[in-house]
């Protein structure tokens, strides 16, 4: 058998369910920044906040005017808004701490997934890739709406391979596309239904390169690291492939505009496939040889070390999780639920899943016992040993500890004040106003109906006199039960 998979050593990954949360029914989950809140859009258009370290509701965002299923949620950098796209092609942009709409847009197509521009605090800039459209980028605060290129002949005029694959009406074949942005948002990473990846400046809407994918097969998910070195594809060959990130995290816009002025006498779309093959570089690949299943909704982990991928198949709820080597690790087995989203816990080994039926399962490691994490000395012993004491053992002040000297500078200062940079955050050191949690915001009670009170009033005296007999009875009746009842 593959030791790999069998090995509980190989690394922090979760193993079994360790509960479910249930409210509505939820479609989609995005975590927060730090991993304390966790964010749910329902079927109804609320967008639930759960307080991830109770596991509790701490906030509701709702809309009045939207009851149409929520496609996506994304949270800001520092967790002060979040962005909620909806079945009725709207787009909410929600200030978190007060729970009101900061804007609202609509967009000509239904959105499956919007997601908010990562190099801002505030960001009031979006991308939004609709069902049957190019993706857009989107101002919240104009409403001004900006169509990108999802091929070369959407921007130039030059000579273009002509397309791998056709819908059966002869249509422009780019939809759906996904996209993404990159890790400070810069650019714009779009995957087309021909099998490429284009690398485009979305504030002057133009390409700056291209990546084939091989087998030119339909990209339907995008997703970079966290730490942006690494770029995941999700294609309709089945195939889930790793692309490394050849750019600088900055500038590497800058790089791009100066490869594109260079090599003028070269064919457009062969410039644009040289200047591809410098930004991304093919790492890894990833499926299952044997049953052939589609995927759904892959992602990394928070640290980038570990890669997951839902089985797309209905009535199974399977999580396949590899290593960045390539080696299948674990494949985790739910209800038998067909799984529609997934996240992992940006710190912790935690993975998120939703089920078709609404309900949200959370996996986790299983940790078992280890009373050394008590007691560092301790040692489970397999078998009676017999065990010879020292001399000074048990005296007061044993020798060994009269002779040893203490290292420890009395006279040093300690901060006490002063936080620790997380190396698990690259700018953490940025995040003074972050929004880590929210305070409690209790529901308030229904209010009892009055017309209860109003005819009761009449009927008052002739109840008093009821009440008393039944209360006498139920006093004698209480008194029989207490004898006749046995004794716990």
């Amino acid at each position: 058998m593959n030791v790999q998979i069998i090995d509980p050593l190989q690394g922090d990954f979760p193993e079994v369910i360790e509960e479910y949360l249930e409210h509505g029914v939820m479609k989609c989950v995005a975590f927060n920044r730090r991993g304390t809140l966790l964010a749910a859009g329902c079927s109804d258009g609320s967008c639930i906040i759960w307080d991830f370290e109770t596991r509790g509701i701490a906030k509701e965002l709702r809309d009045k005017d939207c009851v149409a299923a929520i496609t996506s949620v994304c949270w800001s950098k520092y967790g002060h808004r979040i962005l909620v796209s909806s079945a009725d092609k709207s787009l909410t942009l929600w200030d978190v701490v007060e729970g009101e709409k900061i804007a609202q847009t609509t967009l000509s197509q239904t959105p499956l997934q919007a997601r908010l521009h990562p190099g801002s605090s505030t960001p009031s800039i979006c991308l939004a890739c609709p069902f049957s459209s190019a993706p857009v980028i989107v101002d919240m605060s104009t409403g001004i709406t900006t169509l990108l290129p999802v091929s070369l002949s959407d921007t130039e005029n030059g000579v273009v391979p002509p397309p791998r694959n056709k819908f059966s009406d002869g249509s422009t074949p780019f939809s759906p596309t996904a996209a993404c942005f990159n890790k400070y948002g810069d650019m714009v990473y779009v995957g087309n239904s021909k099998g490429e990846v284009l690398i485009i400046d979305h504030k002057n809407v133009q390409i700056c390169g291209i990546v084939p994918i091989p087998g030119n097969a339909v990209i339907k998910n995008m997703v970079f690291s966290r730490n942006g070195q690494y770029l995941l594809t999700n294609s309709n060959d089945r195939t889930i492939r790793i692309y490394e990130n050849l750019l600088p995290l900055k500038g590497g816009l800058k790089f791009l505009e100066e490869s594109n002025h260079a090599g003028d006498e070269q064919d457009k779309f062969e410039k644009l496939k040289a200047v591809g093959s410098r930004c991304l570089t093919l790492f890894r690949e990833f499926q299952d040889s044997i049953t052939k299943v589609h995927w759904k909704a892959p992602c990394f982990s928070g640290d980038g070390e570990w890669v997951i991928g839902g089985s797309a198949s209905k009535g199974e709820h399977k999580i396949y999780i590899w290593d960045r080597a390539g080696h299948l690790v674990k494949i985790l087995e739910g209800p038998k639920e067909a799984l529609i989203d997934l996240a992992w816990h940006p710190v912790h080994p935690i993975v998120v899943s939703v089920s078709l039926t609404g309900l949200v399962y959370i996996w986790a490691k299983d940790y078992t016992e280890n009373w050394s994490a008590f007691a560092p000395d301790f040692k489970e012993l397999e078998e009676n040993e017999e065990y010879v004491e020292r001399e000074d053992e048990f005296d007061l002040m044993p020798e060994t500890e009269k002779v040893k000297e203490s290292d420890v500078d009395e006279d040093e200062e300690i901060d006490i004040m002063g936080v620790e940079k997380d190396s698990g955050f690259s700018d953490s050191d940025m995040s003074q106003g972050e929004i880590c949690f929210l305070p409690a915001d209790p529901s308030p009670d229904l209010p009892e109906p009055q017309d209860k009170f109003v005819g009761s009033t009449s009927k008052q005296g002739d109840s008093n006199q009821s009440a008393s007999a039944l209360s006498e009875e139920a006093g004698q009746s209480a008194r029989l039960t207490s004898h006749i009842s046995p004794p716990l």
